[in-house]
């Protein structure tokens, strides 16, 4: 963010920073405000311990908005032989389904496949070996065999059906755009992760629900060093710096976690995260040609990547390279072109090009560091070291390493344990089934979203509640009842209202308006995102917030500069 003094908040402004200045120590401080920090705060929030969440930026903003919105079981880890990995997997995804079915969705995957028996022989020695030697393609044969073991992964969990194959007549006859040369394709089932930052944040409010008083969060925070057993943290809105002390310090901070330990005075070298780009197309007909269904299919490099229907857009990615956490991470235009020659391998009559992109993001993945092992092969699994800090002296301090955002609830729940190990404590419950945020009493069935919107919408009229029911889930209610029958829709911005985005400001710790462009909603994302439209939400934020109108202008020019410069989105406003 720019920094403009005469029109950043003061610190009265930021009062989750004024209650933790109040009471600067806890139990425990979890560094990181990604899905696995976050899940980690909730399990600990719902065990009654006394914990702080800090993040140096805004929730979810790093690697864990850069995902390609999935949650599956991950069948290419077989070729690794993560079996374990896998299984957790599959069974996290399951539960996902059942506990946060307002975000978390089934979604049908096909791969197609151009051979018979390649790659037969080579998978076992790739396996071994974790090297991928000379590209070759997978057969139907391999896929076969990987798809078997998945499903035998479900077995008994009856959320998706069974894998299913069909040769090449069926395959284009149920997409008729697929490449002609194709020989059989093969569908099976995960879940599409509709709106990452969304559910991120409802697994943070249940954290601060359930602890109450012992439940501190606190985003736009960083820590800047240790000394004295004491944890140094930087507003990084106001610039006011003071020090926390915790029992157990937990660095979940994902592919940043070395530099955190740097900063705090540790040297370690345990990641070696590797980047993810992707691109939002509006291309209706490429949004057509994949009938409902992700493709996702392997590269002429041997990469898997995928061509992925999401509201009304198609996103498309991913790359897998080596990235240096001091350098600017951002999508490539060698990057892009990467994605345009992808798309003509599965769908070559469709075109495609870079007037129809409307957003894209990129992130790095929080893996270990691998030295010579090839990034198709570094393990997806965690793991949980203890990474004692000199200026934290016998502060106990663990660093988390790798993880993934189909498995944060198993995750959240094994560090967890660790952390109450670490303090003599044992555990509440599980967390394990424990439905998060709008995902309680979800309706999912067509006859119960009717129900659900004729019981709540009588303020907002029927076909509004089912809107924001399927925006929000359960937690739509809140929305509607602080609306009353005021929910005038915006100007500039389609299907939103000034009482949504004011609700939004209010009750969600917003600190910034590209918070709200980016994570509250996904109005970037659908290239709903225009010069007017953003001037009018920061209108209403900045009503919420008692912004001045300095305030209020250089937040629509950072958010303008954020927008054009990490995402490729021009809202044609002054940034100067």
């Amino acid at each position: 963010m720019t920094d403009n003094s005469s029109s950043n908040p003061s610190s009265a402004e930021r009062p989750q920073v004024e209650a933790l200045k109040a009471r600067p120590h806890a139990e425990v401080l979890v560094i990181g405000g990604g899905i696995n920090g976050i899940g980690t705060f909730r399990d600990l929030a719902m065990q009654g311990v006394d914990v702080v969440l800090i993040e140096r930026s805004d929730w979810a903003s790093g690697a864990s908005a850069a995902s390609s919105h999935m949650i599956h079981g991950g069948i290419r880890y077989l070729e690794n032989g993560e079996f374990r990995l896998v299984k957790e997997s599959v069974n996290e995804r399951n539960s996902l389904l059942r506990i946060a079915p307002h975000y978390v969705k089934p979604l049908p995957t096909t791969i197609p496949i151009f051979s018979t028996f390649s790659g037969i022989t080579t998978a076992p020695l790739r396996m071994l070996t974790h090297k991928q030697g000379k590209p070759k393609e997978r057969g139907a044969a391999l896929i076969k065999i990987g798809l078997s073991i998945y499903d035998s992964f479900s077995r008994g969990g009856g959320v998706v059906p069974r894998h299913r194959f069909v040769g090449r007549r069926k395959s284009l006859k149920a997409l008729p755009k697929l490449n002609p040369d194709v020989k059989y394709t093969a569908t099976y089932y995960d879940g599409s992760l509709v709106n990452p930052e969304r559910l991120a944040l409802d697994v943070l409010l249940d954290g601060l629900k359930a602890g109450g008083a012992k439940a501190r969060a606190v985003n736009y925070l960083e820590a800047v060093g240790a000394a004295d057993g004491k944890v140094h943290v930087r507003d990084t809105v106001t610039g006011d710096e003071f020090d926390v002390t915790a029992d157990v310090v937990v660095n979940a901070s994902g592919p940043w976690t070395d530099l955190t330990n740097a900063a705090l005075g540790s040297a370690t070298r345990f990641m070696g995260g590797t980047k993810g780009s992707h691109i939002v197309v509006d291309n209706p007909e490429l949004f057509r040609a994949c009938a409902g269904r992700e493709l996702f299919f392997e590269h002429r490099d041997g990469r898997i990547v995928l061509v992925y229907p999401l509201h009304g857009k198609v996103i498309i990615g991913t790359t897998d390279l080596e990235q240096d956490m001091t350098k600017p991470i951002e999508v490539t235009e060698e990057e892009i072109d990467y994605f345009f020659d992808l798309v003509k391998d599965v769908f070559p009559a469709v075109p495609v090009d870079r007037s129809q992109i409307i957003f894209r993001f990129v992130g790095v993945r929080p893996l270990p560091r691998h030295d010579d092992t090839q990034p198709g092969f570094v393990s997806r699994d965690y793991r949980i070291v203890d990474s004692p800090i000199p200026g934290l002296g016998s502060t106990k301090v663990l660093s988390l390493v790798g993880g993934k955002w189909t498995t944060f609830r198993a995750l959240g729940q094994q560090l967890s344990d660790e952390v109450l190990n670490r303090l003599g404590r044992t555990r509440r419950f599980s967390t394990e089934g424990v439905a998060i945020g709008g995902g309680v009493d979800y309706p999912t069935t067509t006859a119960g979203k009717r129900d659900w919107g004729r019981r709540h919408g009588s303020a907002v009229g029927i076909e509004r509640a089912r809107v924001l029911l399927n925006r929000y889930g359960t937690k739509a209610a809140q929305i509607i009842a602080a609306a009353g029958a005021d929910d005038e829709l915006l100007a500039h911005v389609p299907g939103y209202s000034r009482a949504e985005i004011a609700f939004i400001a209010r009750e969600e710790q917003v600190v910034h308006l590209i918070d709200v462009i980016t994570r509250r909603t996904s109005i970037a994302f659908r290239g709903l995102a225009t010069g007017e439209g953003v001037t009018e939400i920061a209108s209403i934020v900045g009503e919420e917030l008692g912004w001045s109108d300095d305030r209020r202008d250089q937040e629509l020019k950072d958010a303008a500069t954020l927008l054009f410069e990490h995402h490729g989105v021009d809202l044609g406003l002054a940034v100067a």
